[in-house]
């Protein structure tokens, strides 16, 4: 009787939710790009490895923690500038 081999965890996935985790603390942009790209490298390796390959929690934790951090930076630049180009109407308009 033959022992099947233990599935490993893909390195991407691990790559991945790294990444998303550092765009959140040390490196905003790279970080959130990283755990996207990444993750989704990880979520097509592990399609193709026909079950041998895991960690597609990890992949998939990676992509959702860089496209909050996307969202998010959009958000706030979307605030700054409307705060800023209502701060610049309302100074036109005590002139």
């Amino acid at each position: 009787m033959s022992i099947p081999a233990p599935r490993q965890t893909s390195s991407y996935a691990v790559i991945a939710l790294v990444a998303g985790i550092l765009g959140w603390t040390l490196l905003p942009l790279l970080g959130s790009l990283g755990g996207i790209i990444f993750g989704h490298m990880a979520r097509r390796e592990i399609r193709a490895s026909n079950g041998r390959l895991d960690g597609d929690g990890l992949a998939v934790t990676g992509l959702v923690l860089g496209w909050l951090s996307v969202a998010m930076w959009v958000i706030g630049l979307l605030v700054v500038f409307l705060f800023l180009g209502g701060l610049a109407w309302i100074a036109t308009l005590n002139t």
